[in-house]
């Protein structure tokens, strides 16, 4: 069951952030969390707690293609929506587009609970009934950022009936040579990292210290591979982090929890025409295990001379051959 949040218009995040008046002089009503994207702001009550997500789009009468488009962010310490807003900002005057916070993130439920794969790709598949509510039971496109797109490449090995296409930008789990082929849905991660993490006196003094603005920055131009990073994002990522319960799910992050050991039979088993684009700059440049994927016949793998955020730096050449992607595999008489 889902109801829409009051939400402001995403105009400048300042504004967003000290309340500042629109252009008709009326005060945005307080939050705790300024929205991340324009359009309808929403939760959604699922198995996997309570979600928030974003809905933009045209009226359906002005829509260039009716196909739903799902976004997933991230995740890190300061992870959001926010991140997909390029995507979400474009899409938006294309198609219906919705943007979802994933558990631990943003608007959704933040909770002291086991962060794991499985709790994220439930948050998924929960997102995916709720489009399909919404829009109809056709399948969907989705379009995933870093460690999400292992949530959504599990989601779509699970239910891949669901999905027209799957995106995989800058996805995690091609670094090196190596294979993750662990047993099923078992993770990379280290329980006595999370208890040292969390027992200790210094569990909020930490994540305060990781969540610093100068620190967020730091890891924003290693991603980047430069300093000429989006303010904007900068600024909503600072804001996410001094929410209540914002440590948890960082924390089973920076213990490997959502890190799946089975990742690339995962990959592997994608039978959907899958788009995969990284850069070429910055922290998150190891993609030599993409070998694995690239030998398949429904896998595009794109570099762009980027950092890890393609869409951010060339937002025009990144959605161009993302667009030929989806006309390729699917013909150009379908809808793309």
């Amino acid at each position: 069951m889902s109801r829409t949040i009051t939400s402001q218009p995403s105009i400048q995040f300042a504004q967003a952030v000290t309340g500042a008046a629109d252009k008709t002089g009326t005060q945005a009503p307080p939050s705790p969390l300024p929205s991340a994207l324009s359009g309808e702001r929403r939760t959604l009550d699922s198995k996997a707690g309570l979600l928030c997500y974003y809905q933009g789009g045209p009226a359906r009468s002005e829509a260039q293609h009716t196909v739903p488009l799902l976004l997933i962010h991230s995740v890190n310490a300061a992870g959001s929506a926010y991140e997909m807003k390029p995507l979400y900002d474009h899409y938006s005057r294309l198609r219906p587009v919705f943007a979802l916070d994933l558990p631990g993130f943003g608007g959704s439920d933040r909770s002291d609970r086991p962060y794991t794969p499985r709790l994220m790709t439930d948050a998924v598949h929960a997102m995916v009934q709720e489009i399909r509510r919404l829009m109809g039971d056709g399948p969907i496109d989705a379009i995933a950022l870093s460690l999400g797109s292992e949530f959504l490449a599990r989601a779509a090995a699970e239910s891949a009936d669901d999905f027209r296409t799957v995106a995989l930008v800058s996805p995690t789990g091609f670094r090196g040579t190596g294979r993750l082929d662990g047993p099923p849905e078992s993770t990379r991660g280290m329980p006595w990292l999370h208890t040292l993490l969390t027992r200790g006196p210094w569990n909020q003094g930490l994540f305060n210290a990781l969540t610093k603005r100068s620190v967020i920055r730091y890891f924003l131009n290693k991603a980047w591979g430069s300093r000429r990073i989006d303010l904007g994002l900068l600024e909503y990522s600072v804001a996410t982090t001094r929410q209540p319960g914002a440590q948890h799910a960082p924390y089973h992050f920076l213990a490997g929890n959502l890190f799946s050991k089975d990742i690339t039979r995962v990959y592997e088993s994608l039978t959907l025409p899958v788009f995969m684009c990284h850069g070429e700059r910055g922290d998150f440049v190891d993609y030599r295990g993409k070998a694995a994927v690239e030998r398949l016949p429904n896998w595009q793998v794109e570099e762009l001379p980027t950092g890890a955020l393609p869409f951010y730096e060339l937002p025009d050449e990144f959605t161009q051959k993302y667009d030929a992607f989806v006309e390729k595999t699917l013909g150009t008489t379908g809808e793309a």
